[in-house]
């Protein structure tokens, strides 16, 4: 009984070991910022594909651009919202059970890229983002590492639950086994019935 406990606990932290994925999207996105912030012009493209630029842009919005020409409420609205999508995220990770791999790396890599963009927001008002994608004169909305993991992230949850629809579900054990045990009951009673009849004959 005293070790009952202890594994209990174990079993409930475990999920929280994939942290360390998060760790690693935070400390890469707030790294390349950085030296992206350093080592680019703000707004002068640095072509490095014909359809890829490193771009260097403050984003006061969402991800890729959302509300980024209001008056700065949303700063503290995404700031927040941040906040208590990773304690949600991570309150559901602590909960998965063994196996649940895809989940935990997509749960992992949205709360990485959530707090790396909230450290912009709360730190600097604003987000940095480097990444931008062209064809021709159109431009898709810079973004950067963190917004990729969210997406990714988000990406791994559907794919999840599409795998979790089209799951064949079994039988409950339970009822498998009573409907069993009726059937041995009633082969019995009917054998015992017809052993009973030959006797009286």
């Amino acid at each position: 009984m005293p070790d009952s406990a202890p594994h209990h606990s174990d079993r409930m932290h475990r999920p929280l070991r994939w942290l360390w994925l998060s760790l690693a999207v935070i400390v890469l996105d707030l790294g390349i910022k950085a030296l992206a912030s350093a080592h680019l012009d703000y707004g002068r493209p640095l072509e490095v594909l014909p359809i890829f630029n490193l771009t260097l842009l403050h984003n006061t919005g969402a991800a890729f651009s959302f509300l980024a020409e209001h008056a700065g409420w949303q700063r503290w609205l995404f700031a927040l919202i941040a906040i208590g999508a990773s304690i949600g995220l991570t309150v559901w990770l602590s909960r998965l059970k063994r196996g649940e791999t895809l989940t935990a790396i997509s749960l992992t890599l949205v709360i990485g890229g959530a707090i790396g963009n909230l450290y912009d927001r709360l730190v600097h008002g604003y987000v940095v983002d480097y990444l931008s994608f062209h064809w021709g004169d159109w431009y898709y909305p810079a973004f950067n590492l963190a917004d990729t993991a969210i997406t990714l992230g988000a990406v791994g949850l559907v794919l999840q639950s599409l795998f979790e629809s089209r799951r064949p579900k079994a039988s409950p054990a339970g009822q498998d086994k009573s409907s069993s045990a009726d059937s041995s009951s009633a082969d019995q009673s009917s054998s015992t019935d017809s052993s009973s009849t030959r006797g009286d004959s």
